[in-house]
C-alpha cells in the first residue's frame, strides 16, 4: 500500500487539519465518521480528537472494539474521558463478528497503521478497549499486533489466556458489574492463587478489576475516567511521560475519600476493590505507607470477613447452579428432550425469587445466573448453526428455551413460527404465536409475511389469534 504523506494545515482557530490527497478535514472536539482507509480499500472507520489536540507532540490512542461496525456510537462511550484526559480515541467500522478472529484482526491491523500515519501517536500508549464481545477481541489483539500496551475490558474475562505471548505483556483493567455473569470470572482472576498468578503475571503486566454496582451495561462514565487513568499513571511509572505530581495527588485524594466512603456505607468489598486498586496503580508514585494501613484495616474488620465469606459462599452455590445448567441444556440438546421444558420454567421461577431477594448477594446472584444462562443459549444457538448440515430440530429447541429464558426477545418465537409451518407442525406455530402476542408483539406485517407461513397465515386460527390481541386480521374468519 502506497506510503501517505500527512499535512496538516492550521486552519479556522486551530480547530481544523486537512489530510492532503484524501481532502479529510479533521475537526477537534466532535467525532468523525466514515473515514476511508483509502480508495482501495473499502473499509471505514471514526475517530475523535480532543480539543487539545496539537500536532506538534505525540498523543496516546484508543482503539475501540464493537462487533457490529458501531464505530461512532462505541467512540461516543468514551468522549467525555478522552476529552478530558487527552486521548485520541478510533473505532472501526468494519469489524463484525461474523468474520473470523484473523479477519476482525487485519481489519483492526490495517485501521492502526492509518491512524499511526495520519496522527502523531505515542507508540508507547497505544490501548485497546470494548465491551462485552468487543472486550473479549480488544484482549485478544495485544498477542497478535504490535504495539498494544494495555486493554480495557467492560463486562468481560481474559479469554483464549493461552495463546497471550509471554514476550508481549500488556496492562489489563477490567470493569464489571456485580449482577454482570462475567463478575464471577473477573473476581477469579484478581483472586487466583499465587502459583497461577505468577504464570499470568509473566503475560499481563498488571490486572486491574473494577467493579461497580450494575449488570451487564456499560459503566458510569467514573469508571472508564479511572480506567484510563490507570493507563496514564502507569506510563508515568515506566517514564514514558513525565511524572505529574499534582495529577497523581489529586486521583490519589479522590480515591482515598471514595474508598472511606464505601466504607461509611458498609461496603467493606467495594473499599477492598478499590484499596487494591489504589496499591497497584500508585506503586512507583507515592508512598503507600498510610493506604497499606488503611486497607489491612479494613481486611481485618468483622463486616469484611463476613462479606467476604458470604459472597465465596454465594460463588459456590452459583457455580454449582451453573453447572447443573450447562449440563441439562446439553443434555436436552442431545436427546430433544422437551419435556424438560417446563423444568426450565421452574428454574426461571427460582432466578426471579433470587431476583426479588432483600438480599443484595442473592439478588446480584439471580441477576448473574439468569445473563450465564440466556449466554449459554446464545452459545448452543451459535454452535448449532456451525454446523453442516444444521441440526435444525436442536436448533427450534434452543429457541423455545430462550423465549422461557428471555420472553421479550421477540426474534426466537419468529423463528419458531416459521420453522414449525416449514413442516406444517401448525399446532406448535399457533401455540408460540400466542405466547408472542401475550408478551406485546405487535408488528402486524412481520406475522404476515413470515417465511414459510403462507398456507399457516390463510388459517381461521391464525388469524383469530391476530384478531383477539391486534385486532383487523388480514384474511377473513370463518365462524363455523
Amino acid at each position: 500500500m502506497k506510503k501517505m504523506i500527512l499535512l496538516f494545515i492550521l486552519i479556522a482557530f486551530c480547530d481544523l487539519f486537512l489530510l492532503q490527497g484524501q481532502d479529510i478535514l479533521f475537526k477537534k472536539g466532535i467525532v468523525q465518521d466514515s473515514i476511508s482507509l483509502n480508495d482501495t480499500i473499502p473499509e471505514t472507520f471514526a475517530i475523535y480528537l480532543p480539543t487539545s489536540y496539537e500536532p506538534s507532540i505525540t498523543w496516546p490512542v484508543i482503539f475501540a472494539m464493537d462487533m457490529q461496525g458501531r464505530g461512532k456510537q462505541v467512540i461516543h462511550m468514551f468522549r467525555e474521558v478522552a476529552e478530558k484526559e487527552g486521548y485520541i480515541v478510533a473505532a472501526s467500522n468494519s469489524i463484525h463478528d461474523s468474520l473470523s478472529i484473523v479477519q476482525n484482526t487485519l481489519i483492526a491491523s490495517r485501521m492502526f497503521n492509518t491512524v499511526y500515519s495520519l496522527f502523531p501517536i505515542h507508540k508507547q500508549r497505544t490501548y485497546t478497549a470494548g465491551f462485552g464481545n468487543g472486550a473479549k477481541f480488544a484482549s485478544i489483539i495485544p498477542s497478535l499486533v504490535r504495539p498494544i500496551e494495555g486493554v480495557i475490558s467492560i463486562g468481560s474475562g481474559i479469554p483464549y489466556k493461552e495463546i497471550i505471548d509471554p514476550k508481549k505483556p500488556f496492562q489489563f483493567v477490567g470493569i464489571v458489574g456485580r449482577s454482570d455473569f462475567n463478575f464471577n470470572d473477573l473476581s477469579d482472576e484478581q483472586n487466583m492463587s499465587s502459583s497461577v498468578k505468577k504464570i499470568m503475571d509473566k503475560r499481563i503486566l498488571n490486572n486491574y478489576l473494577l467493579v461497580f454496582k450494575g449488570g451487564t451495561e456499560w459503566p458510569d462514565s467514573s469508571y472508564l475516567k479511572r480506567a484510563v487513568e490507570i493507563l496514564t499513571l502507569k506510563s508515568m511509572t515506566k517514564t514514558d511521560i513525565p511524572k505529574d505530581s499534582t495529577y497523581i495527588s489529586s486521583i490519589y485524594n479522590r480515591d482515598f475519600s471514595t474508598l472511606n466512603n464505601f466504607v461509611l456505607a458498609n461496603d467493606y468489598l467495594g473499599a477492598r476493590y478499590l484499596g487494591d486498586e489504589m496499591l497497584t496503580k500508585f506503586k512507583g508514585l507515592l508512598n503507600l505507607n498510610e493506604l497499606k494501613k488503611r486497607v489491612k484495616l479494613i481486611s481485618k474488620e468483622k463486616e469484611y470477613s463476613l462479606q467476604n465469606r458470604k459472597q465465596k459462599r454465594i460463588f459456590q452455590k452459583e457455580y454449582f447452579i451453573r453447572d447443573e445448567y450447562d449440563y441439562n441444556l446439553n443434555d436436552d440438546v442431545l436427546t430433544l428432550n422437551y419435556n424438560n421444558l417446563g423444568w426450565w420454567n421452574y428454574q426461571m421461577g427460582e432466578i426471579r425469587k433470587y431476583n426479588s431477594s432483600a438480599d443484595p448477594f442473592v439478588k446480584e446472584m439471580g441477576m448473574r445466573l439468569l445473563g450465564f444462562l440466556n449466554a449459554l443459549i446464545d452459545d448452543n444457538i451459535n454452535l448449532e448453526l456451525e454446523q453442516n448440515p444444521v441440526n435444525e430440530e436442536a436448533l427450534s429447541y434452543l429457541w423455545m428455551v430462550k423465549t422461557i429464558t428471555a420472553p421479550k426477545e421477540f426474534d426466537n418465537y419468529l423463528k419458531i413460527i416459521s420453522d414449525s409451518a416449514k413442516y406444517e407442525d401448525f399446532g406448535t406455530a399457533l401455540f408460540y404465536l400466542e405466547e408472542l402476542l401475550k408478551n406485546g408483539y405487535k408488528d402486524k406485517s412481520v406475522l404476515y409475511s413470515l417465511e414459510y407461513t403462507a398456507l399457516l397465515r390463510i388459517t381461521p386460527e391464525y388469524n383469530k389469534i391476530i384478531d383477539t390481541y391486534l385486532k383487523d386480521a388480514r384474511y377473513e374468519i370463518i365462524e363455523e
